[in-house]
Parts: structure tokens; C-alpha cells; sequence
């Protein structure tokens, strides 16, 4: 009776029990890489490092103290592709994907945990979608990969071509912005030296906006055939508003980065080639094609708005995603014009949704504020621009940096440990995994008003 009562307490909310997975993933892979042969040094990285790493990696965000080709061994790369992987496509969908090999049933506390991993709205077919996940981005990265060979190969060789090649596929897909192209002197350079190659800035960019679209989408584009007009609503609204954003954000880069420094000697095709590619990687997949500390202030601002925005729900981007966006802003103009209803297209859309997105909207900015604030405290001779650029860039999981990360101090890198954990795991599931509690039914007080505006 007592042992009954007693495994009842500890049994976790799914909330609880998807910030720990992640936790437990980077727990597991920080103590992996303070391995000694992890290093090319063949030292023992120090555990701050080690952990910052993992973070970011099963985090998908791409920020590092070391640059990754330099400091790490083989075996501390694979590890670091294996968390990319892992916190790409959520550790629930590895579990769920053991059970499907081994042929046991998920019971119905693994589908509620993997339907809310996944961002699927309900829990019949999760089987199927799990299914089409594994095999939908097993498809993508394999022909990036493929795609990417023929300039990694010559360039770098056979082996290293084929390795290069299914790395920055993988970290791509899954807007990780983890690179392999540093060398000794030479360290954090991104994709640079491919900043004028349509074929591999092209092929990436292809990458991150189809890992950035969320696996729900996916499924809804199989179920209906590519037929839009039967598309489910968070399908049209996430394609439309991905397409407003690459537009706008591709021609506001190009206005604003016309006299860039770095791109001097670029003609207008090259020019749109970075627009188009940097418009695309601010949504939070982290690579990038010239130095960002050259940016000019309205290009920059336009990074950090964008950043902030980030990529769809149930996908392998971060930020507080398009779809929150797209409620705050119609749900603006529902009370513009006096309307009680939030309408997109033909259907309306509950309320409640409105108050969530601003709830995140609003603890995002906070928590942003706070952490920039809290660094630039720690931190007194770096520079405002560049401490917010990396708070954003560390809660949206983004990862594109202005060279800040490796010059920060322990209490500035737990601080950026904390915000790509909560920005991978979702600010609301953390929320609630630390405040869900089964209470006594609401009781409602008397209504009064506040006057506003």
C-alpha cells in the first residue's frame, strides 16, 4: 500500500517528464565530452565548457566556447552531431521510434508525452508520425548530403567530403548552426568561404526552411496530397507567414547591407544570394556567410527581430514561433476594430490562444531583458550590442554570435546555459513543469476593471 502510494508521488507530468529528458541528454553528453581523447589536445575540457557544448547542442542552437573543428576529436564531434540529432527531432521520438522497432506498444502516457513533443494536436496516429519523421528527415539530410558532396569532395577530399557533407546536413535540417570549417588561426569563420556558392548556400537554405516547418506540417502536406485548399489552418498560416518573413527579410537585408564592407566586391546575384541566406538562417539555424559584427545597426536590429520571431512550433527551430506571432498580430487588429472574435480566413480561433501567445511573448522579452542586463553586469567591458544579440540568439536557439561566447565568464555562460534550455524546451512547457499541480477547482472572484492604453 505504502509502495503504491509512494510511486504515485514520483510519477512526472509530461511536462516535467520532457525538461528532464532533455536535461538528462545534456547531463549525459557534457560528461562525454570532458572525456580526455574527446579533445585534440588531449586534455580534459573543463565542465562549464563541456556542458555549455552540450547545451547547445541538443539545443540546436550552435553558440560555443571552442570552435568545433579545432577542439574536438572525432569522437567529440560525433558526440555533438548525435545531440544535434537527438534535440533536432526530440529525444521522444527516439524512444518512440526503440518502441516501434522492438515492437512494443506505446501506452498512453508515452503518446501524450510524444503528442505534445511533437506538437500534434491529437493522439490516434502518433505511430504513423513518428514513422514519417524518421523517415522524412532521413530523406531531406540524405540528399543534402548528397547535394552538398560535390563541393565538399573535391574541396576537402573523399573522406573528409562525404563526413563534411552529412555534418552540415544534419546541423542544417535540424538549424543546429554547428560547422566544421574552422582551421588553426582560423577559427569561427561559418560558411565565409561559401558566401558567393549557390549550391551550398542554397542547399542549406533549402534545409533549414524544411526542418523549420515542424513535422505536423509535413504530415498534413502527405495527408492532403499538396492540395492547399484542404491544408489544415496552422498548415496555411505557417506556410503563408514563412514566406512573408524570407520575402520581406530578404529584401530589408539587401537595403540594409548595401554598403556592407564584407560584401565590397559582390556583384547584385551575390548580393541577393546572402540576402536570401541570411534572411533564412536568422530563423534560427545559426550559420553564417559574412561577419556579423559588420552589420549595420538596421541589419542588425532586423537579425534580432527575427531571431526573436524564429521558426514553427513542432519543428527543429526555436524563437516563440511564426504561429505566435501570427495570433498576437490578428488578434491586435480583432481589437483595433472592435471585435471580440480573432478570425483567420474563414475560421475563428479560440481566445485562449491569444492569452498564451502574449504569455510568451511577454516572459521572453523579460527573460531577455533580465539576462541582458544580469551579463552586462557580470561582463562590464563587452558591449551592449553584443551581450543582447547573444541573449536572443540563446533563447531563440538560434546561435549566430558576434564573437561573444568564448570571452565570457562561468556565471555569463550559465546564464546563456538557462536560456537555450528554456528556449529549446518551450518557456510554457517549463512553466508548467515546474508549476503543475493538481489544485482545487479556480474559484472566481468578483470582476473589476483597470484602465489601459
Amino acid at each position: 500500500m505504502h509502495m503504491v502510494k509512494f510511486k504515485k508521488k514520483l510519477k512526472l507530468s509530461v511536462w516535467q517528464f520532457l525538461s528532464l529528458g532533455f536535461l538528462a541528454a545534456i547531463i549525459l553528453g557534457s560528461l562525454l565530452l570532458m572525456l580526455p581523447f574527446a579533445t585534440k589536445s588531449g586534455k580534459t575540457t573543463s565542465y562549464i565548457n563541456a556542458l555549455f557544448t552540450a547545451t547547445s547542442a541538443i539545443c540546436v542552437t550552435g553558440l560555443a566556447p571552442y570552435d568545433t573543428a579545432t577542439h574536438w576529436t572525432l569522437f567529440g564531434q560525433l558526440v555533438i552531431l548525435l545531440l544535434i540529432q537527438t534535440g533536432g527531432l526530440g529525444f521522444m521520438t527516439f524512444v518512440s521510434a526503440a518502441l516501434i522497432v522492438f515492437k512494443r506498444e506505446m501506452g498512453i502516457y508515452s503518446r501524450n508525452v510524444l503528442m505534445h513533443d511533437a506538437n500534434s494536436g491529437k493522439l490516434n496516429g502518433l505511430k504513423s508520425l513518428v514513422k514519417r519523421i524518421i523517415l522524412g528527415t532521413a530523406i531531406f539530410e540524405a540528399a543534402g548530403a548528397l547535394i552538398l558532396m560535390i563541393r565538399f569532395i573535391p574541396d576537402f577530399g573523399a573522406g573528409n567530403g562525404v563526413y563534411y557533407s552529412v555534418w552540415h546536413s544534419v546541423s542544417a535540417f535540424c538549424n543546429a548552426g554547428f560547422d566544421l570549417m574552422g582551421s588553426e588561426g582560423n577559427e569561427f569563420v561559418s560558411l565565409a568561404a561559401y558566401a558567393k556558392d549557390p549550391l551550398v548556400t542554397l542547399t542549406l537554405t533549402v534545409l533549414i526552411l524544411t526542418g523549420g516547418l515542424g513535422f505536423c506540417v509535413w504530415s498534413d502536406c502527405i495527408d492532403c496530397k499538396m492540395n492547399i485548399k484542404k491544408f489544415q489552418l496552422h498548415t496555411k498560416v505557417v506556410l503563408l507567414v514563412n514566406a512573408l518573413i524570407l520575402l520581406l527579410g530578404t529584401l530589408l537585408f539587401l537595403l540594409f547591407e548595401r554598403k556592407n564592407a564584407d560584401m565590397a566586391d559582390f556583384n547584385f546575384g551575390e548580393k541577393l544570394l546572402v540576402a536570401i541566406f541570411n534572411a533564412t538562417t536568422t530563423r534560427t539555424a545559426g550559420f553564417s556567410t559574412i561577419d556579423l559584427a559588420s552589420l549595420s545597426n538596421s541589419g542588425y536590429l532586423l537579425m534580432v527581430i527575427f531571431m526573436f520571431i524564429g521558426g514553427n512550433s513542432g519543428s527543429t527551430a526555436g524563437g516563440i514561433k511564426v504561429t505566435t506571432m501570427a495570433v498576437i498580430f490578428m488578434g491586435m487588429l480583432a481589437v483595433f476594430r472592435g471585435r471580440k472574435d480573432i478570425n483567420i480566413g474563414k475560421k475563428r480561433i479560440d481566445s485562449a490562444l491569444l492569452s498564451q501567445a502574449l504569455a510568451i511573448f511577454a516572459s521572453c522579452l523579460i527573460l531577455i531583458m533580465v539576462s541582458t542586463l544580469a551579463i552586462c553586469a557580470i561582463e562590464p567591458d563587452e558591449t551592449f550590442r553584443s551581450v543582447l544579440f547573444e541573449c536572443v540568439s540563446a533563447l531563440s536557439t538560434t546561435g549566430l554570435s558576434i564573437s561573444l561566447t568564448p570571452q565570457l565568464g562561468i556565471a555569463s555562460k550559465l546564464i546563456l546555459i538557462l536560456l537555450m534550455f528554456t528556449g529549446r524546451v518551450g518557456i510554457l512547457t517549463l512553466a508548467l513543469a515546474l508549476g503543475s499541480k493538481k489544485t482545487a477547482a479556480e474559484i472566481r472572484r468578483p470582476v473589476d476593471t483597470l484602465y489601459i492604453g
